[in-house]
């Protein structure tokens, strides 16, 4: 039973656009979401930089008394949601609920909602914790409150792999459409992470950039005077579909999804090998999946995340698999100028792949100014490139060695 895999809906909350187009043609224009932090005071912190969702209106997926107990990474999940489920234009009163699954990641959950309660529980006592606090902290919310906004009945589950969770997602939700536990599947991940325990963990950590004079200018994948990520919220969720079941229905068909590899490092809990070993056999891992030649891989949309030891590891990973050829093959880091939206950031990445296969051109990595001699691939530098993509492939690498690689196939 060949089952083939479809996406027909996509949907985005990025700090470069509140939906699919605007993000888009923000990205192709190589303009930056990073800004100073305004959600809390940073006067005290070495980083006071990060990619803030901008211009959201919670009300657009919520009621003001639902909005007060809802966590911004619900709210973020909703919004993707609604814009993937309308683009798909899926009946959702004559569909099969019971065959919808909903797979939907974040790599942290309500932190906000942690830190505002713990502060309740110090200074007003155990009494006045509110009774949302445990569902309103717990990452599978997301893909719960999405459920039951539609009434999807399927496989519904959260996979928390910090940065790789939306990408190891969509992966999930893919191969269960392909052994036949659903029909449908809403997919992908959010994160709303820009607190002040959540900023000043990653702080701590020195793994942020503190080029905070010049924010757009912070994230700098694979340039040679990169000084660390930047945080960002975001959520990204696809529509897959079984391909039959798509075009029965008369669906509009964006791409599809062709292959998955998942791996892990086992080697360190934040920083990869070297040689990017971990990647690599991902990637080998994806196009095992897709029985397809490396050589046909024609676009790479990197992790690409402007730290030191990330941004080699995964050229290396990227030449142990390609050979030679990784030189023909654009590369781009999105990061660049979203920044790094953890939980959310693959699936927002997937959705650049398919945007690229369906509109035939590759966004820039900007800020890419001094190459890396360690970094010497075809990273689009800095202006947009005509590129006609046929597999699009597209990896994510996360805390703990969790990596994950997803490629996408022009539909045909």
């Amino acid at each position: 039973m060949n089952r083939r895999v479809v996406v027909t809906g996509m949907g985005v909350l990025t700090p470069v656009g509140n939906s699919v187009y605007e993000m888009w043609q923000n990205l192709l224009s190589g303009k930056s979401g990073i800004g100073k932090v305004t959600l809390f005071d940073v006067s005290t912190y070495p980083t006071k930089i990060a990619g803030e969702i901008k211009n959201f209106n919670p009300e657009e997926v919520l009621g003001k008394k639902e909005i007060k107990r809802t966590p911004r990474f619900i709210q973020y999940a909703l919004k993707a949601s609604k814009e993937a489920l309308t683009q798909s234009g899926l009946n959702l009163d004559t569909i099969d609920k019971e065959r919808v699954a909903v797979v939907v990641g974040s790599g942290i959950g309500g932190l906000n909602i942690i830190e505002e309660q713990q502060t309740v529980l110090l200074q007003k006592g155990v009494s006045r914790i509110s009774p949302f606090l445990i569902p309103m902290l717990i990452p599978n919310m997301a893909g719960a409150y999405i459920s039951m906004r539609y009434g999807f009945k399927g496989p519904n589950f959260c996979i928390v792999t910090a940065c790789a969770t939306s990408t190891h997602s969509i992966g999930e939700a893919y191969k269960l459409i392909k052994r036949g536990d659903a029909e449908v599947a809403v997919t992908g991940g959010v994160e709303g992470a820009i607190t002040p325990l959540g900023l000043a963990g990653f702080c701590a950590a020195r793994s942020l950039s503190e080029r905070n004079d010049e924010p757009e200018k912070a994230s700098r994948p694979f340039d040679k005077n990169r000084d660390g990520f930047v945080m960002a919220d975001g959520a990204g969720i696809l529509i897959l579909e079984e391909l039959e079941f798509a075009k029965k229905r008369g669906a509009k068909i964006l791409a599809e999804v062709f292959g998955y590899g998942a791996s892990d490092d086992a080697f360190h809990m934040t920083a990869p090998p070297e040689n990017g070993e971990g990647g690599a056999l991902c990637m080998k891992n994806a196009l095992k999946d897709a029985g397809i030649k490396p050589e046909e891989i024609n676009y790479i949309n990197a992790h690409g995340t402007s730290t030191l030891l990330n941004d080699q590891a995964e050229t290396r990973a990227i030449k142990s698999v390609f050979g030679e050829y990784a030189y023909k093959i654009p590369i781009n880091s999105t990061k660049s100028m979203t920044g790094h939206m953890l939980g959310g950031t693959g699936a927002v990445e997937a959705i650049v792949c398919i945007l690229s296969i369906m509109n035939g051109v590759l966004h820039p990595t900007i800020n890419l100014e001094t190459p890396d001699p360690e970094c010497d691939l075809d990273y689009v530098p800095n202006v947009k490139r005509q590129h006609n993509v046929k597999y699009a492939l597209t990896n994510s690498f996360g805390f703990g060695g969790h990596n994950a690689t997803l490629i996408f196939k022009k539909y045909e």
